[in-house]
C-alpha cells in the first residue's frame, strides 16, 4: 500500500537521503533504525507529505503524492495519515476528546460522529474515563494514547510514529508497544514506526536498518 522508489533529499550541501526505496504492505508494522542522522525522521516526514523529495516518488494506495497541489495533498493527508511524535503535542486548552476530534473537525466530520468514534477509541484504548481531562491532568503514558486515538480517529491507511516511547518510562514504553500490536491485529492498522527500542523493533513485522541515508538492510 506504500511504496517509495529513489527518494533523495538534501539541505544545502548536506545530502541526507541517497536514493531510499521502502515498501510497506497493508497491516504490517514496519520499524526504521539507526543511528543518529542515517536519515530515519526524514524519510518519515518525506512518506507523510511533510517534507519533498528532491528526487524519487511516493504511492501510497496507488496515488502518486508528487503530482498532488498542495491543497489536495493537504486533504490526502488528513484523511489517510496519521502522526505519532515522541512529544505528544496535545493542545493544552483542550480537554482529551477534543485533542482527538480535531483531525475530524478538519476533515469536516460532523460533530457528533466525530465525538461517537473518539469515544470508541477511547474505550479501546481504556482512557473513557479520562475523555474530559486536560492533558496536564494525564500521566505521560496517558497523553500519548490520547495521542494515538487522535492519529486513528479518522481511520487513516498508514500510522507513522517517530519515536514515540522516546519519552516514556519503561512499562508505558511496553504498554505502547503492545497496543500497535493489537491496532494491527483487531484494526488491520499499518505502521512505519522510527525507533531506537530494540524491544519495540522485536515486536514488527520487519525491520529496517538505515545508515548514512541509505536502507542497508531489510
Amino acid at each position: 500500500m506504500l511504496q517509495a522508489r529513489g527518494i533523495r533529499k538534501s539541505y544545502g550541501n548536506l545530502q541526507i537521503l541517497k536514493g531510499v526505496d521502502l515498501d510497506v504492505n497493508e497491516a504490517e508494522i514496519v520499524t526504521i533504525l539507526g543511528a543518529s542522522g542515517a536519515g530515519k525522521s526524514t524519510l518519515l516526514h518525506i512518506i507523510g507529505t511533510l517534507d519533498r523529495p528532491d528526487q524519487g516518488s511516493v504511492l501510497m494506495n496507488k496515488t502518486d503524492l508528487n503530482s498532488l497541489s498542495p491543497k489536495k495533498l493537504s486533504a490526502f493527508r488528513n484523511e489517510n495519515i496519521g502522526f505519532i511524535f515522541q512529544f505528544h503535542h496535545l493542545l493544552p486548552e483542550f480537554t482529551a476528546i477534543e485533542n482527538i476530534c480535531i483531525p475530524a473537525y478538519i476533515a469536516k466530520t460532523r460533530k457528533n460522529e466525530a465525538e461517537k468514534k473518539a469515544f470508541e477509541l477511547l474505550d479501546i484504548l481504556g482512557l473513557r474515563a479520562r475523555a474530559n481531562h486536560k492533558p496536564n491532568e494525564l500521566s505521560g503514558g496517558e497523553q500519548q494514547r490520547v495521542a494515538v486515538a487522535r492519529a486513528l480517529i479518522n481511520s487513516p491507511s498508514i500510522i507513522l510514529a517517530d519515536e514515540p516511547s522516546g519519552n516514556l518510562d519503561s512499562a508505558n514504553a511496553e504498554s505502547l508497544h503492545r497496543l500497535f500490536v493489537e491496532l494491527r491485529e483487531n484494526l488491520r492498522q499499518t505502521f512505519v514506526i522510527v525507533t531506537h527500542n530494540e524491544n519495540l523493533a522485536k515486536l514488527a513485522d520487519r525491520k529496517v536498518l538505515m545508515k548514512d541515508g541509505l536502507i542497508i538492510n531489510y
